[in-house]
């Protein structure tokens, strides 16, 4: 493996082997989150009515965890077909964020590795590429670091999700593997908050998650996730307005 040198002047010449193996190092501590959280899913396909095949195409396909677990709740409690497609779409409309916010530092990049990239963008792989964007200098193959990052998890997401599927049905339901589900986002988020929106919009997206599970077709997950958007917009918008009027 590469040896990944630090300082300011080497991470300009960084090849493209050694940020490709940084992204896989720096990505390795949440792997032990992403596995349980596929094989989860491997067990809950099979259980919504989905075929083995089925299931682990849906990993390679769709590739968004949050999605394809409300997917799959959906799909066997018998939601109509449009609503679980919103659901699931809208779920993953915290891509279009990653995108906008990770694009200033691929957009000189040709269309091929921008679908490729694009394809590779998780919650997991954007939580840790963009901290090697933002906060280390920028080289020419900076963008392997998010292709060594996303490729390790997708990885792992398919060959957790084949497990799942072949040997879900044995693991005792005492292992609470499902509990891997909020430990993974938990270790994501939680480093991240840092300023005052941020830390309104995951108690107000929280609370209202905790609130809103009586309502049908697990409409809590859209409504904590729209609410918490809401919550920080507004501090961060009243923070801007009390700099300016200081």
């Amino acid at each position: 493996m590469p040896k990944v040198q630090n300082s300011p002047k080497a991470s300009q010449n960084l090849s493209a082997g050694s940020e490709f193996w940084a992204g896989v190092c720096e990505e390795m501590p949440l792997i032990f989150g992403v596995a349980p959280f596929g094989l989860v899913f491997g067990v809950l396909g099979l259980e919504s009515g989905l075929t083995p095949w089925q299931t682990i195409l849906m990993s390679s396909i769709l590739f968004g965890g949050a999605s394809q677990i409300v997917f799959a709740q959906l799909w066997a409690a018998g939601v109509p077909a449009l609503i679980v497609g919103g659901s699931v779409c809208v779920i993953n409309m915290r891509h279009v964020l990653y995108s906008a916010s990770i694009a200033a530092y691929l957009r000189h990049l040709p269309l091929r590795w921008r679908i490729l990239l694009g394809y590779l963008l998780t919650d997991e792989a954007y939580a840790i590429s963009i901290r090697r964007f933002k906060h280390e200098p920028p080289g020419p193959n900076q963008h392997f670091h998010l292709l060594g990052s996303g490729m390790l998890l997708w990885t792992s997401w398919q060959f957790s999700t084949i497990f799942g599927v072949l040997v879900g049905g044995t693991i005792p339901n005492s292992w609470s593997l499902s509990f891997a589900i909020p430990l993974t986002f938990i270790a994501i988020v939680a480093p991240i908050l840092k300023t005052r929106a941020d830390l309104a919009a995951a108690v107000s997206a929280g609370t209202i998650a905790i609130l809103g599970q009586p309502l049908p077709w697990n409409l809590w997950l859209i409504t904590a996730a729209i609410g918490g958007i809401l919550a920080g917009w507004l501090v961060s918008r009243l923070n801007h307005q009390a700099g300016a009027t200081s």
